[in-house]
């Protein structure tokens, strides 16, 4: 099952290891915040866990910045030790008052166990960042959140998440300066916020800077890991962007690695897998690939349509298009099919670009 050695215990039975990864960041706020944590850190860890975790005070702790710091942290763990090094970072995280920490355990490319944690106390800088994130969904609360998010801000200056947020909710206000000063404030606190750099990205789609959209869409596939949703949003707008500047060979390798992955349907990428495979079938089109074209909007076929909006029938238009190209005779049946369930062929032209719905 895995690739590496498996000790035994002393019983003769294995001792199973898995691939864990944790990632992120907890700001403490105050050095008399740190050295309270230190302390309880260093205490628990001996006495309820008998050291059976993953990390070192020196290993995570920056004492000049009040702050637990993993940019990302891989190895082969014990269940145990996993469960509580989590355990322990989530009773030490409601110390903090910004932040948080991702970790995964891992067999095989499967997730055994996931866990995000953050700070949720009755702490005023965290209770106004928690109001501000949950009025985000709300519709039409957008001005209700800015002003929790900012009241977060005002009491924690350092807080890169509020600001990510707040930029999200300018963004969506259309107020693009204001986002594009929050995201790159929340960069500036933290360069690692990948969501943050996703957002600006965002910022420069809509001034039509596209250049430094792929700039910011390519630092945040590198501070993101291909477990998170986020990098898979990241692929496909890093693909769309490539398209619009006529680097088309650039966005297939993009859409090629998200057509790969396979997503659990509560995934939120799982819906954009058909709209990923047809803007896939126009790309090969239009660089003259129209056996690997065909092929994809065939697969594009067999998902959900999602937030795609694409029929079967325009799906076997394309695919026809493809096929007559290639030289295959199968593009008739495709058409009459798509006939069949009411797709008008007076249009049938030259491929065009990859749509960007």
């Amino acid at each position: 099952m895995n690739n590496y050695s498996v000790p035994t215990l002393q019983n003769g039975s294995a001792m199973i290891f898995y691939k864990s990864i944790f990632s992120g960041r907890l700001e403490f706020g105050t050095p008399r915040s740190y050295q309270q944590v230190i302390k309880m850190f260093e205490h628990r860890r001996e006495n309820y866990y008998k050291s059976e975790v993953l990390f070192e005070i020196e290993d995570i702790f920056i004492e000049e910045e009040a702050a637990l710091d993993i940019p990302r942290h891989i190895s082969q763990v014990q269940d145990k030790y996993w469960r509580n090094t989590v355990n322990l970072l989530e009773n030490i995280a409601q110390y903090a008052v910004a932040g948080d920490l991702c970790a995964w355990l891992i067999e095989d490319g499967k997730i055994l166990r996931e866990s995000r944690i953050e700070p949720n106390s009755d702490k005023s800088v965290v209770r106004a960042f928690l109001q501000g994130r949950e009025l985000i969904d709300e519709a039409g609360k957008e001005t209700e959140a800015k002003e929790a998010l900012s009241r977060a801000i005002q009491k924690f200056e350092k807080h890169s998440t509020a600001y990510e947020r707040r930029g999200f909710v300018n963004y969506r206000l259309r107020n693009y300066t204001d986002a594009m000063y929050d995201y790159t404030k929340s960069i500036d606190i933290n360069p690692r916020n990948a969501y943050a750099y996703f957002g600006r990205a965002f910022v420069h789609i809509v001034e039509e800077n596209l250049q430094d959209a792929i700039t910011d869409l390519k630092v945040a596939l590198k501070v993101s890991i291909p477990l998170q949703p986020v990098y898979w949003k990241i692929r496909r707008r890093k693909a769309e962007c490539h398209f619009k500047l006529n680097e088309t060979e650039e966005g297939i390798k993009d859409l090629k690695l998200f057509a790969k992955r396979k997503f659990d349907q509560d995934n939120p990428n799982y819906k954009w897998r058909r709209k990923v495979l047809f803007d896939l079938g126009n790309a090969y089109l239009s660089i003259q690939e129209f056996d690997l074209a065909r092929l994809a909007f065939a697969d594009s076929m067999k998902e959900d349509i999602g937030s795609s909006e694409i029929s079967d029938s325009e799906l076997l238009l394309f695919r026809g298009m493809a096929a007559q190209k290639a030289g295959k005779g199968s593009f008739v049946e495709d058409w009459k099919e798509a006939a069949a369930q009411g797709l008008s062929l007076i249009h049938i032209s030259e491929p065009t670009r990859p749509r960007l719905i």
